[in-house]
């Protein structure tokens, strides 16, 4: 198998993997070695529509990765799948999707997404390859730009858009989504819809709260409701409607035998203020 630099894939002897310059590829690029190694056959993992499956862009990422290229893109992966002759094809989808369905209530900028990250999921899984779609919690880590730029914030004293507290949130570290992805690769004979999460919803508040009090902001301050239309020269209305949309209980079924190194957001966060330094 060679790689095709045009589809943004890197390519080992057995595993496939899409967009491998963003966060969560290149985190995949590194640590795959031994899983491709043992995988009898090609296995393509698709995660070109990650790098929106953040809380911490304020919404600007949707920008860019459009319903109509979260479309394009899960259609890709089954032709590359196709090609590469995979015996697997692993689907990065979105942990979010849960709350709107069913009986949930996406605003009208979110409603767009929604619907396109459903149907992604319909085509890889109606595609007539093997597939098994993988939900992510909200992605966060040590590699994250936007992150880094919520630090500098803070430590300015900036507002941030916090959503409401009683809405809660799926959120995975990096580093246990990769985990996740592997696992995944690893299970030919399974197929349909699971997640990977840490298990732990929360509000978006409480997790930005914490990190502001660990990268030296005591007291982070949040953008009040009524600064709605103003704040939209920050913050995309995407990321209102997302912190406005929250889940219930537990995100089931978790990828088979997927266990979360980093269940406690906390000691997430605390692991990549430490590794910055």
């Amino acid at each position: 198998m060679r790689a095709v630099t045009a589809e943004h894939r890197a390519t080992t002897r057995t595993l496939v993997i899409t967009s491998p310059r963003s966060e969560l590829g290149a985190a995949l690029s590194e640590q795959a070695g031994a899983v491709a190694a043992a995988l009898a056959a090609p296995v393509l993992l698709s995660v070109a529509s990650q790098p929106p499956n953040t809380l911490l862009h304020d919404g600007h990422a949707w920008k860019s990765h459009t319903p109509a290229r979260i479309v394009a893109d899960a259609r890709r992966a089954v032709t590359a799948a196709r090609r590469a002759r995979a015996s697997l094809l692993v689907h990065a989808s979105y942990a979010f999707l849960r709350a709107a369905e069913p009986g949930g209530r996406p605003g009208d900028r979110l409603r767009p997404i929604v619907d396109a990250g459903l149907e992604a999921e319909a085509i890889v899984l109606d595609a007539g390859v093997a597939a098994s779609v993988v939900r992510l919690g909200y992605l966060y880590g040590q590699r994250s730009r936007d992150l880094r730029a919520y630090r500098r914030a803070f430590r300015l004293g900036r507002p941030y858009w916090a959503g409401p507290t009683r809405r809660r949130h799926d959120f995975l570290h990096v580093d246990d989504a990769v985990r996740a992805l592997l696992r995944a690769a690893q299970q030919a004979r399974t197929s349909g819809i699971h997640y990977a999460t840490d298990g732990h919803p929360l509000p978006f508040a409480t997790f930005m709260d914490y990190f502001a009090r660990r990268v030296g902001n005591r007291l982070p301050l949040r953008l009040p409701a009524i600064s709605r239309p103003f704040s939209h020269l920050v913050v995309a209305e995407e990321h209102m409607q997302m912190v406005e949309l929250g889940v219930s209980g537990p995100a089931r079924p978790q990828v088979r035998g997927f266990r979360p190194r980093f269940a406690d957001y906390r000691a997430g966060i605390d692991q990549i203020v430490d590794s910055w330094g």
